[in-house]
Formats: structure tokens, sequence, C-alpha cells
């Protein structure tokens, strides 16, 4: 409640004493029991009065009183300017924009306009007029919300007449609504990536924030308070440095904007199409493309302008550049490095530093190359090479001894053995299929036939034939057998003249003959 005035016998005793007195506003208030403040007041009013002191004998407590205190201006309620509602909306989305500045912006045109309190409860009342997705107060080139729409487009197959269905991915923007939408054959991963590209292409920049529902797709762990992201789908945020917030598990506001948008595309344009015969994904899309042109030009109902004008006015310059060149696509997977050093992507077999034998790596898979990755740093990098049971070697990733070795091959051995004898070269061949790579035997071989050396041909045949017959392979075995003279000794069971070891899991010699 304001406080009670002064008698007017007390304002002219406050007025006698400052004026006649010279007294300060502190003495005056212990003078009168009054409060310094209101004593200020007082003093105020009478210096803008234009009343002279002292007071004309003449003049009345009531003239005195009005003359210090008058009348508010009288205004007409309804000559106070009403704002335009959808002007304030459409102004609060943008970057830093609140109700207390656009209040303030209208009282500065408007002095005798409406207080503040006002302004917002007619402002919130205005909004719940409006459909929910634009109450929303979304920030200009905040967010994306991306889905796929409940309805599929048939598509028929003019060679066998097979009916398949499209899927129809919508994404709309937070501000403006602008729409975009298009037909793909699956809601798999690759279609997925490659529609959030071709969205960001189609919009000309890149929000801050892209709002998906919790797609398999895209949310590898769907969770309340801190999903999973795909890791390709991670790495397509990383590339157009846009944050991926999925929408929460059982917040139906989180996700209104995007199925508003998926409601009005399966109103507006696959309604449209229902009676449409399509033989192509092409054909589809070129007639999503022309309905989006008239979707996004057409006006609002119920606030002024269209989505195309408020992509104009608001999103377009609020978004960021696209990067200059478009995510290309890349699967990512995790693998261990196999004790060769080699890590198989199908069926393709890639090698990797040799340190990181049996450890866990990542790797990522693009249409040309294959990258690996350990511990959040890339460790190797090959061109995609899709010949299957194929070796993909850097010479830099052997361990010393393989990489003395790289001059050598199997063929070349091959080669060797044969001319000591039939004994040798089938040792030779049977130690080169034991091993997962061949490179891992070719420091055995070479100590073998290194052997001829130190003992003749035709001992270093018998005990490669004794080696055979006991079924064993290694090189400290052969020694052992010529430094100890057993291969002079009888065999108990003889050697059949064609190989002990001919089977389906052995490569001969013409495996080594074809091109590695």
């Amino acid at each position: 409640m304001p406080a009670e005035r002064l008698s007017m016998r007390k304002v002219r005793e406050v007025l006698r004493l400052k004026f006649d007195c010279n007294l300060s506003n502190r003495k005056i208030s212990s003078c009168c029991g009054t409060s310094r403040p209101t004593i200020a007041d007082y003093l105020r009013r009478f210096s803008v009065s234009g009343l002279p002191w002292p007071l004309p004998d003449d003049l009345s407590d009531e003239n005195v009183e009005r003359l210090l205190f008058p009348p508010p201006p009288q205004v007409r309620r309804d000559a106070r300017l009403v704002p335009d509602w959808a002007v304030v909306h459409r102004e609060l989305r943008k970057k830093g924009v609140t109700l207390f500045l656009l209040w303030q912006e209208y009282r500065e045109g408007n002095p005798n306009g409406y207080q503040y309190s006002w302004f917002c409860r007619k402002y919130h009342a205005w909004t719940g007029k409006v459909d929910l997705v634009m109450r929303q107060e979304h920030r200009a080139g905040e967010k994306i919300f991306v889905d796929y729409a409940g309805h599929t487009v048939p598509i028929i197959d003019s060679h066998t007449g097979e009916i398949r269905t499209a899927q129809v991915f919508v994404a709309v923007l937070g501000a403006s609504s602008y729409t975009y939408a298009e037909a793909t054959w699956t809601q798999g991963l690759p279609d997925w990536i490659g529609s959030h590209v071709r969205t960001f292409a189609f919009f000309g920049g890149v929000p801050e924030i892209v709002v998906p529902d919790n797609l398999k797709s895209g949310v590898s762990k769907a969770c309340r308070y801190e999903p999973d992201l795909n890791p390709t789908y991670q790495d397509l945020a990383s590339h157009y440095q846009v944050i991926v917030l999925p929408a929460r598990v059982r917040k139906p506001r989180d996700k209104a904007k995007v199925e508003t948008a998926v409601l009005v595309v399966e109103r507006w344009i696959l309604a449209r199409l229902r009676n449409h015969t399509f033989f192509s994904l092409a054909e589809v899309n070129q007639a999503i493309r022309k309905l989006l042109v008239e979707l996004n030009d057409r006006p609002f109902k119920k606030i002024p302008g269209s989505r195309k004008n408020l992509f104009e006015s608001l999103d377009k310059a609020a978004l960021k550049p696209l990067p200059a060149q478009p995510y290309q696509y890349a699967e990512w997977k995790k693998a261990r490095v196999h004790i060769d050093y080699h890590v198989e992507i199908n069926r393709h077999y890639y090698s990797v530093p040799h340190q990181l034998v049996k450890k866990q790596i990542d790797v990522r898979i693009s249409a040309n190359i294959v990258e690996f990755f350990h511990q959040g740093t890339r460790v190797a990098s090959h061109v995609r090479n899709n010949l299957p049971g194929r070796h993909t070697t850097s010479k830099e990733h052997m361990p010393p001894a393989h990489r003395h070795y790289a001059k050598w091959s199997p063929e070349r051995f091959i080669r060797w053995a044969n001319s000591i004898g039939p004994q040798t070269a089938e040792l030779v061949e049977k130690i080169l299929a034991s091993r997962p790579h061949p490179q891992q035997a070719f420091r055995s071989i070479l100590g073998i036939l290194r052997l001829e050396k130190s003992y003749d041909t035709e001992r270093l045949e018998m005990a490669c034939l004794r080696a055979l017959h006991l079924g064993t392979t290694s090189y400290r075995s052969i020694e052992s057998i010529l430094k100890n003279g057993l291969e002079k000794k009888t065999l108990h069971d003889p050697v059949e003249q064609q190989s002990l070891f001919n089977h389906d899991n052995i490569r001969g010699s013409h495996y080594y003959k074809q091109t590695h």
C-alpha cells in the first residue's frame, strides 16, 4: 500500500525548516518524526511544482496539495498500443532476445504502453491459442529435428512386377519449420546417414543441434540421460561440427516439432501421391521435391508468412556454413589384431603395427580407404582391397625379423627347396601351409635351407624325410637330426612315395605359383 501522505500542516513545517532555517534533511526528519526519503520526496515535489517560498498567504492547503500531488494523466485503455504478438513470437526465436528486451523496446516506442507483467501475461495467453509446435521457442539456426514418417510409398519393379516400399525421411528446422523430405529404400545406417548429408545440403547450412528419435540407426543404446550414438553417426556429427541430442525416452514434447512435420508431410505430400504409380525411387523423390516447394511456400494459418519466409528471415543466416566436402559414408567396427599383425576386413587382411598384436582396435571402413585406430589415434591406413583371402602388408608394420626377409617370397623358397630335393620341397610347403601368414615361416625355412652349407645335400634330404615321418617341421628338429646323425637310422615305418601329408588342409606348390 502507498504511504499515507503528511498533513498539510506538517508539509508547511518541512518547507519552513528547509528554507527558513536551512536545516539538513536528517535534522528535518528528526524534528518532524518523518523518514528522510519522505522528506526528500516532498522537497522534490515542491521544486517541480513551481510554487514560491514563502507560500502566498491566500494559497489554501487544498491547492498546495493539488500542486504537489497532481493526478496522473488520463489515458484511455483502448488508446494504448497492443503489441503484434506474432512479431514478438518471431523475434523471440532470435539468439539473445528475451521477453523483457522486447517489452523495453515496446515501451520506448510507447511510453504510455502496458506494464511488463501485463505484456508477459498477454503474450502467454496468445501462445495458448496457436498450435503446440508454434508455442515452442526454438532459436534461429539452433535445431533440426529428424525422423521417419509412418507412411511408406509403394514402388513397382518394372521388370519383375515386385512391389517394394520406400521409407520417407523428414527433417524440419526448429525456428522456421522449414521442411525437407525424401524417400529411401530403408531406415538402415547408410540411408540414414545419406539423408542427413542431403538435408544439410538442402538447407544450405548446418544447425548447432540435430535431434533424432532413438532410432537404432542413429542411437546404439537408448538411455534417457546418456544415449550412445552409433559410431558412424558420431563420425558424421564430427565432420559437420554438429551436436546430436537424441529425444528423451517418453518425452513427447522433445519430438513435437518433427512429429508435427511428419504429419504435415503425410497429409500434404504423401496423401496427394497415394494414387500415383511409381517405378523407381528417383520418380518418388522428384514428386516429393515438387510438393515440398508448395508446402514451404504455403502461408501459415495463425501467424503471418510461410515456412520459406521464416527460413529466409530467421534460420538461413544463423546456420553454420557447410564443410568444403560432404561427409563420405564409412562404417566402424571393432577388431582384434591377429598374431600375424593383420586384421581381417571382409575376408581381406590388412597389416597394422606389430606392437598391436592381440589388442582391440577400431576400424573405419569407407568406399576407398580402411583406417585403423588404437585408443583414438590412427595407427594405419590402407587403400581398400576387395580381393578375398589376400594380404595388404606395409613393411613398416613388420617386426624387424620379418622386415629383413621381406625380399623373400614363398615361390623363391620352393624353388630353392626343389633344387635340394623332393623331401626338402615337401617339408617347406608343409611349413608354409602351417602358418596363418607365409612371412611368419620365412625365418624357419631360411634356417633349414642354409643347413645345406653345414651338411651336404643328401643328408639334408634324409633329415627332411625323417622329419616328415615324425610329423615335425621346426628348424631345431631338423638341426638336431643332422647334429646327431639320426637321418642315417632306419625308419620303423617306411614312408610311402606319396606324401603322408597330402590332404585338403595343406597348400600345394601350385598355390604359391598364383599371384599374391
